[in-house]
Formats: C-alpha cells, sequence, structure tokens
C-alpha cells in the first residue's frame, strides 16, 4: 500500500518536464509511464532508453513505494483536476486511486519492477554555470546542430570546458555556430563532450531564467545535468567531432559593420519569392557602406538594399535564406562584424563588441551567372 499527497501545481509540473523523456511508443510498456517513487518525497521518472528525466516533488507521505502510470493518462487527469491537493493511493492490485476536491479516478498501474534503472554517472569531471547562461548557451548554437544521422556525432553540441570557460560548437556541414562564456566553477581539470541535440533541447526547457546554478557532470558514457530538483541524464555521443577551430577562415580581407535588425528585414523581405517547392539563394552585392540584396523564383523576382559600414568591393556571394537569417537571428547582439572573402568562401559572423563570446560562420551558395 503506497500513499501520498502533494499539490496539483506541483505535480502537474513534474509530471509535464518528465513525460518529455518518456517514449512515444515502447515494446516495453513501462517505458510509455511515468515511475513514481515514494519515500520521505516523491521522485517522478520519465526514461526513453537514451534520455531520462527525474526530478523530486514536495509530498506528505503516509506510506512509501513505487508504481508506474501511464504518462499521458495520468497528465490528462491530473491536468484536469480542480487546483487543490491530490492524493493518490495504491493497493496491492496496482489499483491507483487518485483525488483531488470532489473528482476521483480509478486507473491501473504497472509494476515498478518492469521500470530500468536510469543509469548512474561517475563524477570524475564537473563544472557548474548559471541557469540562463546555459539556456541561452543552448539556444544560440543548437540551431545548427545535424539531422543528418550520417554523422551521428554531428547530431550533438561539442562541450569544450577549460579554465578559460565554457566553449559549445555545433555544425551542420552549412553552418557552423560557436559560443564561449566564463564557468562559476570546475572540478576534475579540463574535460569534453558531445551531448545529444535532443537531449539539449530538453534541458534548455528546463533551465529558468535564473542566475542559480546549474551543474553538467561528465561519466564515462552518460552525461547528467543538474537543474534545481530536476536531473537529466543522456548518452554522450561517440566520434571525432569536426576541427572547428582550424575550418574556421579569419583572415579575411573584407569586414563588413551590420545592423542586425535591419539585415535580418532586408533578406525576410527578398525571401518571400522563396518557398520549399521554389528555392533560390539570396544574392548579395556587398558594395561600399551596402549590399544589394536579390532572389528570382517562379513566383516572382526581389530586390532589396541594406545600408552598411565598410566596403564590399563589388563582392557577389549567394547564401541560403534560412542559414543567414537563423545566423543573424540568433546572434546575441545589435551590430555584427562581417568576414568575407571569395564568392565561394564561408561568411564569418562576429559581434562588433564581445567578440570572444561568440562566432557564425555560414557556408555560400554558389551562384549562376546573372541572367
Amino acid at each position: 500500500m503506497m500513499k501520498f499527497s502533494c499539490e496539483k501545481v506541483l505535480l502537474q509540473s513534474a509530471i509535464a518536464v518528465t513525460s518529455r523523456a518518456v517514449a512515444q511508443k515502447s515494446s516495453i510498456p513501462a517505458l510509455e509511464g511515468l515511475l513514481l517513487h515514494v519515500d520521505t518525497n516523491l521522485t517522478v521518472s520519465g526514461y526513453n532508453m537514451q534520455t531520462g528525466i527525474r526530478t523530486k516533488v514536495s509530498a506528505d507521505v503516509v506510506s512509501g513505494g513505487d508504481i508506474v502510470l501511464n504518462a499521458r493518462l495520468f497528465g490528462d487527469i491530473i491536468r484536469r483536476m480542480p487546483d487543490d491537493v491530490v492524493t493518490v493511493s495504491v493497493d496491492d492490485r496496482q489499483t491507483v486511486h487518485l483525488s483531488c476536491g470532489d473528482a476521483d479516478f480509478d486507473i491501473l498501474g504497472l509494476s515498478a519492477a518492469d521500470y530500468p534503472d536510469l543509469p548512474e554517472v561517475e563524477d570524475e569531471y564537473a563544472m557548474s554555470i548559471q541557469q540562463k547562461t546555459l539556456r541561452a548557451m543552448i539556444e544560440e548554437v543548437a540551431f545548427a546542430v545535424s539531422t543528418n544521422e550520417s554523422r551521428p556525432v554531428h547530431t550533438g553540441a561539442l562541450f569544450e570546458i577549460s579554465d578559460a570557460g565554457l566553449t559549445m560548437v555545433a555544425v551542420d556541414g552549412f553552418r557552423l555556430a560557436v559560443r564561449r562564456e566564463k564557468l562559476e566553477n570546475m572540478e576534475g581539470g579540463a574535460f569534453s563532450f558531445v551531448a545529444p541535440g535532443s537531449a539539449l533541447s530538453e534541458v534548455k526547457g528546463i533551465c529558468a531564467d535564473t542566475e542559480d546554478l546549474a551543474t553538467v557532470t561528465l561519466g564515462r558514457r552518460h552525461i547528467l545535468f543538474e537543474v534545481g530538483d530536476t536531473e537529466l541524464i543522456c548518452r554522450r555521443l561517440e566520434g571525432e567531432f569536426l576541427d572547428y577551430k582550424n575550418a574556421i577562415p579569419r583572415k579575411n580581407p573584407i569586414t563588413l559593420i551590420a545592423d542586425t535588425k535591419s539585415l535580418i528585414e532586408s533578406i525576410d523581405r527578398v525571401s518571400v519569392v522563396i518557398s520549399d517547392k521554389l528555392k533560390s539563394p539570396v544574392r548579395c552585392l556587398f558594395e561600399c557602406d551596402k549590399v544589394t540584396l536579390t532572389a528570382k523564383t517562379g513566383n516572382g523576382e526581389s530586390r532589396d538594399v541594406c545600408r552598411l559600414s565598410g566596403d564590399g568591393e563589388g563582392l557577389e556571394i549567394g547564401f541560403n535564406n534560412r542559414y543567414l537569417m537563423e545566423a543573424l537571428r540568433y546572434a546575441p547582439a545589435d551590430t555584427v562584424k562581417i568576414e568575407l572573402n571569395t564568392g565561394v568562401s564561408p561568411a564569418v559572423i562576429v559581434p562588433v563588441e564581445g567578440e570572444e563570446n561568440f562566432l557564425y560562420m555560414v557556408l555560400p551558395v554558389r551562384l549562376k551567372s546573372a541572367e
């Protein structure tokens, strides 16, 4: 017999967070559920054999125990309950009684013996960073994580930890994003790993806009992210990550300064004629203190001019509109420096101030000769 009660809002939040790691469909029915472990408090866990999330919830415990509940059904029930204290009791036949106010539900649970253990993570290497900083870094890099499974290591982001701080890198063959920040503390010396992009999107969701610390611990095969009362455990991605330092050209003869918002708006305007069916690069002609952007598809032609600072020397170069726009949109800077070399060389985008904090590289699209 297991019984506890807790505030609906706390339970609902815990279900929402842990359900993100629940398997949608699995040959193991327990993996489509949440594990409720009750001792002095309640711990709710979700696990899909790749990523596991568990969070602690303050609860009034009458008797402890373990039960697995279907995540979708359990979440739907709790969400519809009145804003009051929820009481959960489980009998010897694994029938679960849920009550809150005048609402009562009886559902069947599954044995916790069928639920796989979440991996243990050794704590040889660890680092701490503010939650809001980690969240911002993930957001400003994750868009460049590859979705191509032919190079599994690039479906994640590289974390490099040293005395200089944390460097996070993502690359997908068309663009590269680098972010750097100082760390609050580091244990065990310098280390590095690649974390899956799918897990990082969940970490971003768990992190709050707060200066409270998140701790990242590296094990031999797994990574542990600890954020407040919530833990996320995921597999490390194995393989050789791109040597990004040598991939970035920094001796570029052309340097231009752009207002980030104005350039995004110009790209957005000329992109109107581009669609998934009718693709076209955005043709950029960089001249003195301006860039002329054009696009041409079966939908029509578009043209816009954006004012810049610097001389583009008449360089003409094409870019995928989405890749260029995302690089600018995720840049945490009002003004950026664009470094160019030739029409077939990558463009490097860095902030005018705080250049060491981030860098984006975008590969060009070969342009056909103008008609």
